[in-house]
């Protein structure tokens, strides 16, 4: 059973139904109460990092998502801001993060761009896969994926980074660190691709 948080930021039925259409048991969770019965979990969001961080704090989401992710080290998935939420900070705001990666997100940077691309990055694009994992194979080269973001991860450490996209420069699109994983791109909005996705990640999250 895959339990979504519903903190009232997130794109919760798209998520939920794309779970449901490739065969697996999803809940939506409304109160944070339930995190410990969760077996795994996923952080969705859409909008503002000090925004989102504020209703996580002032609703008693921190510490439950913290115990579970951090102490019992259950699966947990973050999907877009989602993902920038498992970070130390924002440069979209002050709020700290949830400090579950070592890694922090940052805007685009235009100055550093190959050639000048408009920021939000929208639209389709296509992963790198950087390293052998349980979601995307090596020579996935072909996946495409929808992304919406101003926003993006700087991981500390290479090897937590799953793959990276090219948008003027390359950037981290997806990571993991044991039970943790973040993807910058939507893959409930990813057609076969968010399914093979979504499947994969059933799997990973029954073992």
């Amino acid at each position: 059973m895959i339990s979504i948080v519903d903190y009232g930021i997130g794109n919760v039925s798209s998520l939920t139904n794309i779970i449901q259409k490739v065969g697996g048991d999803v809940q939506i969770i409304s109160s944070p109460e339930q995190i410990k019965d969760a077996e795994s979990l996923i952080l969705p969001g859409v909008g503002a990092f000090d925004y989102a961080m504020k209703i996580l704090e002032s609703n008693g989401w921190v510490e439950p998502l913290y115990k579970h992710a951090m102490i019992d080290k259950k699966p947990i998935l973050g999907v877009c801001l989602g993902m920038h939420l498992f970070t130390r900070c924002s440069q979209e705001g002050l709020s700290k993060g949830l400090g579950f990666i070592e890694a922090d997100t940052i805007h685009f940077s235009i100055d550093d761009m190959n050639d000048r691309r408009p920021i939000p990055h929208m639209g389709w694009n296509a992963i790198n896969v950087q390293k052998e994992n349980s979601f995307f194979g090596l020579n996935e080269s072909e996946s495409r994926f929808y992304f919406v973001h101003s926003y993006h991860v700087a991981c500390d450490n290479q090897c937590d980074i799953l793959t990276t996209t090219n948008y003027g420069y390359k950037f981290v699109s997806s990571f993991q660190r044991d039970n943790i994983i973040g993807v910058q791109f939507h893959p409930e909005k990813s057609h076969k691709f968010g399914y093979k996705f979504f499947k994969q990640l059933i799997e990973e999250f029954a073992t």
